[in-house]
This record gives structure tokens, sequence and C-alpha cells, in this order.
């Protein structure tokens, strides 16, 4: 698929504020931006991160053309020497990003950029819309995914989803969280990912009878016949013709490697405990009986309760849209400025009558911290990015805010691992993107570092994000400094 050029996927007032600084004499300090987000969506416990391949690929690609400069100069709003320097522009800056599929938790850099602030300005609008998305979706399906036990989970929401783009990048992110497959075939051929999917009530409404839809389909596809049985009479006719067809199959020597039934509609938990019956009364107990229609966390939740016989989810709407929490909340705030004489960074703070919008200031990056004994994080700590933490001594970890709240852990007690890691160095990417699926495989990794309190759907117990003495009192100076000025 070729790549889109997405440089003006942005703000109106980004170029704006670019071409300010452009007329200043330090349009070329640079800066640091941190990526975060505040709350977790949906009430979880924590978020997954996602996007960052098309980060790389929108970075790798930013420029503007000769007709995206002659619709900036339409606009009367740009001066000739900025609109020449924009058709030469190329990104010179570094950026860091926690890799895909990893669990992350509010006020942590997800993202950090250091750049030429108007470099750094100009791509703050599509990194979170990409990163926002993306992370959303992902942490979604985890609920949808974790409700489910176990069973298969299979991503059915591209007709639903707002636009080609959020159905394509969702179905993504879904993948990377841990369906098993996605009816979108476009994701699929893109990012090399199962695709799935049965048949529509359609095509049992072509044919003359039930019967001979399930037969034509059993012939076509033998080795993956999931029948969908509720277009009549899910009982009386569904479930009973396609034991027929089932029956049929066997007899002809055709191999029952993948078969079953599928359920769009009506009360599944009933539905599917009598269609069980009848099938295990039929000699076909490794049927698969999977179910669609509006599904998400807390209905696949509440069927569990119930006793339902599902073992697989087509999930779509619910999914692909995130529904309940439509907006993860991402932003993108100035962190720190360069001093050229120095070559220090020099803390910015965005101050607030909200104590949970006041940022974290400096160059940081994020110490995970686990047990030693378990492997399960205990906690998050953001520091500087130069500081150095020796695992032979003991750690002071204290909530930033209410500081009384203190943890020591003992010496070798835990292990500490760095997750920021470089995606570009001077306008160059040195990251190589895993595939989809290899990503899946270390969100699953990722997923069993937490504690099981941590994973609950309702009121999950918190993960602590501390910062580091140093950090916490650069910032404690720069709110004093503030509030006697």
């Amino acid at each position: 698929m070729n790549q889109r050029n997405l440089t003006l996927l942005t703000d109106f007032y980004e170029l704006t504020m670019m071409q300010g600084y452009f007329k200043q004499k330090d349009a070329n300090k640079t800066v640091v931006f941190d990526v975060f987000y505040r709350n977790n969506p949906f009430g979880n416990g924590f978020a997954i991160c996602a996007g960052l391949e098309q980060v790389i690929e929108y970075i790798n690609n930013l420029h503007f053309d000769q007709e995206d400069v002659d619709y900036l100069r339409s606009t009367g709003m740009f001066q000739e020497d900025f609109l020449d320097y924009l058709l030469h522009f190329k990104f010179s800056g570094d950026i860091y990003a926690i890799p895909e599929g990893t669990v992350v938790f509010p006020r942590e850099p997800l993202v950090k950029v250091i750049a030429p602030i108007m470099e750094a300005q100009l791509v703050e609008t599509a990194l979170l819309n990409i990163i926002n998305h993306q992370s959303l979706i992902a942490t979604k399906t985890y609920r949808i995914v974790h409700a489910a036990q176990g069973d298969g989970v299979m991503e059915f929401g591209l007709r639903r989803a707002q636009g080609p783009d959020a159905g394509i990048y969702g179905a993504r992110a879904a993948m990377i969280a841990g369906c098993i497959g996605t009816s979108n075939v476009l994701t699929g051929q893109m990012f090399d990912v199962p695709v799935k999917g049965t048949h529509a009530h359609s095509w049992i409404m072509s044919f003359p009878d039930e019967l001979t839809a399930f037969r034509t389909y059993a012939h076509l596809y033998p080795s993956a016949c999931i029948l969908l049985v509720d277009t009549y009479d899910t009982l009386n006719s569904g479930v009973p013709h396609a034991i027929q067809v089932f029956k049929e199959m066997r007899k002809e020597g055709i191999p029952l490697t993948f078969y079953g039934i599928r359920l769009d509609s009506g009360d599944l938990a009933y539905l599917s405990k009598q269609a069980k019956q009848m099938l295990d009364e039929a000699g076909f107990s490794d049927a698969v009986i999977s179910a669609s229609n509006d599904l998400d966390e807390e209905l696949i939740n509440s069927l569990k309760l119930q006793g339902a016989a599902i073992n697989s989810w087509g999930v779509g709407t619910n999914l692909i849209t995130a529904k309940d929490c439509p907006s993860f909340g991402g932003v993108y705030k100035l962190a720190a400025v360069k001093d050229e004489a120095t070559e220090k960074f020099i803390p910015k703070i965005k101050l607030s009558e909200n104590a949970e919008k006041i940022t974290n200031p400096g160059n940081k990056t994020i110490q995970r911290i686990y047990s030693r004994e378990n492997g399960k994080i205990i906690a998050d700590l953001i520091c500087l990015a130069d500081e150095k933490f020796d695992e032979s001594n003991s750690l002071l970890l204290f909530d930033p805010i209410q500081t009384w709240k203190k943890t020591h852990l003992a010496p070798k007690s835990y292990t500490m691992r760095e997750l920021l890691v470089p995606i570009f160095k001077k306008g160059t990417c040195i990251y190589s993107s895993p595939k989809v699926m290899d990503i899946q495989a270390y969100c699953k990794k990722e997923l069993t570092t937490l504690w099981e309190e941590s994973r609950r759907l309702v009121n999950p117990h918190k993960v602590h994000v501390d910062l580091s003495n140093e950090l916490w009192q650069i910032k404690k100076a720069l709110l004093d400094s503030y509030k006697n000025s």
C-alpha cells in the first residue's frame, strides 16, 4: 500500500506557531515534548499502547509538496520565506517511545520528541491522532478478550468503524491486544494477520431453503464450516439442519476439523445451552458455538456467569468504536527547553488549578520496577533521562501528590527496565517495528507482569506511577517559584 503524505494532517495553529517561531531568533531552539494521558479509559487498571509503526511511517514521510505549499499560500496567512522553508522541510530530531503492546499507566510519557521547536510543534496533532486511536482500541480489546476467559475473540467491526482508517488501524490494534483474527481483509493483507468470517443471513435467504444453503457452504468450506443458524428458527430449524449437514459430512468421510454454529440474535445464553445439548446428543460435542450481536465485555461477562455454552466470540461495533469511551485523552506537552550555551535542558512546567493537569518537567524517561521474586510490576518510576540506579541499593518510592505514602524496596528485591527506547536519532529511524503477531505475543507476556487485581474489569487495583526524588525536587522548586512570583 502506497504511503500517503499526511504532513497537513495537523491543526492549523501548529503551522501558525511554526511561522511565529521561524520569525524569531531562537527558531531552532531544541525542546522536549511528551505524549501522555491522564486517566485510564473504561475505568481499566492500565492501557495498552499502540500505533508506533504508523508514527514511524508518518515521520519518515514528513514533507511539504508544492501543492501543500500552494494551498497554505492561498490561506493568506503565511509569508514567502516561511513557505520556502517548508519546501525544504525535513524532521531532524530524536524520538523515544514505549514499544507497542506494552502496558502503560497515566502521566508517563508514551512518546518523547526532542527536536527544534518548529519540528516538534508540527508533529503534535498527528502523533496524538495515531497514538490515541490505536491505544484506545487496544485497551478496549483487552477488556473484551479478558472477559472471554480464553475463548477466541474475532474483530468484526469494519462496517461500523468511523471510516476506513478507523477500521483498518482499529483492527490492527485489536490484533495487538489479543484478537485471534479480523474480518477486515485489507488489515489482513497490510499486517499479515489472520482473517476470519463465515457467511451472512443473505447467504441462507438466497437459496430455496436453509438446508441447501448449509450443504452448499459445507462443501465449499469443509475445513472451516461455521453455519449461521438463526435466519429462520434457531432451535427448530437452524441447529437441526446444521446437525444434519455435519452428519452428512461425517458419512462422506469429510474431516470435521473446524466446524460449528454461529448465533447472532435472541437470548444467547438460553439458545447456546439448548444448541449445545442438541449437538452433544448428536455426537458433535466438539462443535464450536460462536456468538455475535452487539457484544462487549460486560455482556460477555454476563453470559459467562449465566453458563452460556459459547466458546467463540465475534465482536464488532462496541470494540471498533470503543463505544463507552470514545476518546483516549492523550496530550502533548512541552517539558523542557535546551540552553544552547550549556547544552542542558531547562525544565518547564504547566500549572493548573486541577492538580492532575500539572505536568512533570524535564527530559525524562521511565523505569519499570518489578519484583525479583515473581516478576510482577511494583510501580513505574518517572525520572530524569540521565539518572542512574543501582539495584543493589535500596529504593525509595513515594506518591508525588501524597508524599507521606512511601515504600522502601530492599536491595536486590527488585529489577528495573527502562521503557522508552530510541526510535529516531537526528531524523533517521533506528528502530524496526515488529510484525503485528509478534507484538501480540509480546503484549500477552506484558499482561502476565500485572497482578490479577490490576487486570479485573471493575474497580481494578491501581499501579502506582511515582517520581524519582530528583525529579520531584525539580517539580517542587518550579511550583514554589511560581507560587512566590
